[in-house]
């Protein structure tokens, strides 16, 4: 039997390519709104980043979120997202 690949994606953060699942997805919705989108279902823009905390100060920091949605993130919106990946996942 084949096995399927899996997806791989780059971490805006820390930049080491890991398998999709092992990431979470950041997207930017067609009405501008930055979302951390666990499902990886969301229509729009998404960027990934490991499920770390430093991984989003790096990105932050870098700036490498704003450069992948193409607009200014402001600091409440790093601050939610901050928040929600500092909860454990719903199981």
């Amino acid at each position: 039997m084949v096995q399927k690949k899996q997806p791989v994606r780059m971490c805006s953060g820390c930049a080491e390519h890991r398998p999709k699942k092992e990431l979470v997805r950041v997207v930017r919705t067609p009405e501008g709104e930055i979302l951390l989108d666990p499902t990886g279902k969301k229509s729009g823009r998404g960027a990934y980043l490991c499920q770390n905390p430093d991984c989003l100060k790096k990105a932050r920091k870098a700036r490498r979120l704003e450069r992948a949605f193409d607009c200014k993130i402001p600091d409440e919106v790093y601050e939610r997202l901050e928040r929600e990946m500092g909860e454990p996942p719903d199981e």
